[in-house]
């Protein structure tokens, strides 16, 4: 069971702290997302994920720690997302686990400018897995592109083990790509039928197709914890950019902010999940758990304050496990 630190949310101190008291609590596995931009301009945060990395990495004993995910395309070279990965292995004495993404606008835009079309992304993905995984193993590499032309190097810190290496996907073409080329795949599940038949299938018969073993299933799902209406706006403001519908398209945290105030308030609230308590977090765990089979579930959970929902859903690791 893993808990998902989300740095759009909470500044990458509060991340560390509550990695800490998750692993406490018994979930054993922490997801790391990564951005440069959150989904608003007011009410977010946005450190940068491999300080945060390393730190938990320092600051826990046996959880694994998951980038999710972290997009070695546009701002970060993939040799240098090799060296970062391969650090935080060290430090975290081999529990790195390194998750991949195509990119999202609100990150890459102000850097690379508008993300380009997704067979290039695609195209890049797969020249940056070819660099980044005999890296991590401490190969020599050299590549003369046409994305990412290496001299000839190596790392001379690298993973201390062979580390997993994930792509995220939230449809069919990703997620054939995570079969072929990853040792595993990374999604978020609304829809468990939709979920099991677009993503976890499709990779599972690419890595087939490709003669890989079955590709690792790491879920996250997303939730917002409150009692009330009150409750849940305000912990749905550092996510409400992430409903409009140009957020794919749209780099500029505040006009995101402004698409969203433009919905409405009832509009956004009906827009995200709600739970109210630990009972019914573990029944819709057990619902995924039964349908997809996920090697990592990992709770995405929007509060209004984040230790406070860590501590209501402490329980829910043992109540899975009996």
């Amino acid at each position: 069971m893993g808990w998902f630190l989300a740095h759009e949310e909470w500044q990458p101190e509060s991340l560390v702290e509550q990695g800490r008291l998750a692993e406490e609590a018994g979930y054993d596995a922490l997801l790391v997302s990564d951005h440069l931009q959150p989904w608003v301009d007011a009410g977010g945060a946005a450190g940068f994920s491999w300080a945060t990395l390393g730190a938990l990495a320092a600051a826990t004993r046996s959880a694994a720690l998951i980038s999710a995910a972290v997009c070695p395309l546009f701002r970060m070279h993939p040799v240098l997302v090799a060296q970062a990965a391969a650090t935080v292995d060290r430090i975290s004495q081999g529990r790195f686990e390194l998750g991949l993404g195509m990119g999202q606008a609100v990150n890459e835009q102000p850097l690379a400018g508008p993300l380009p079309p997704y067979r290039e992304r695609l195209e890049r993905t797969a020249e940056a897995v070819r660099l980044i995984r005999p890296l991590l193993q401490g190969a020599e590499v050299s590549s003369d592109g046409p994305y990412y032309p290496v001299s000839a190097m190596r790392l001379h810190s690298p993973c201390l083990a062979p580390t997993p290496l994930y792509l995220a996907a939230s449809g069919p073409r990703s997620a054939e790509a995570a079969g072929r080329l990853a040792d595993g795949v990374i999604t978020s599940v609304k829809d468990v039928a939709r979920t099991r038949r677009e993503v976890v299938d499709v990779a599972r018969s690419a890595a087939a197709a490709a003669g890989r073993r079955p590709p690792r299933v790491i879920l996250t799902c997303f939730l917002v914890l409150a009692r009330s209406d009150e409750e849940a706006w305000r912990a749905i403001q550092p996510w409400r950019g992430m409903r409009t519908p140009n957020r794919l398209r749209e780099g500029s945290p505040r006009r995101l902010r402004q698409d969203a105030d433009a919905l409405g308030r009832e509009t956004v609230l009906r827009s995200f999940p709600r739970y109210g308590d630990a009972a019914d977090v573990v029944e819709l765990c057990r619902t995924i758990v039964d349908g997809l089979a996920p090697d990592v579930l990992a709770l995405q959970v929007a509060a209004a304050d984040g230790t406070s929902a860590l501590e209501l859903l402490s329980e829910v690791p043992e109540r899975l496990r009996s």
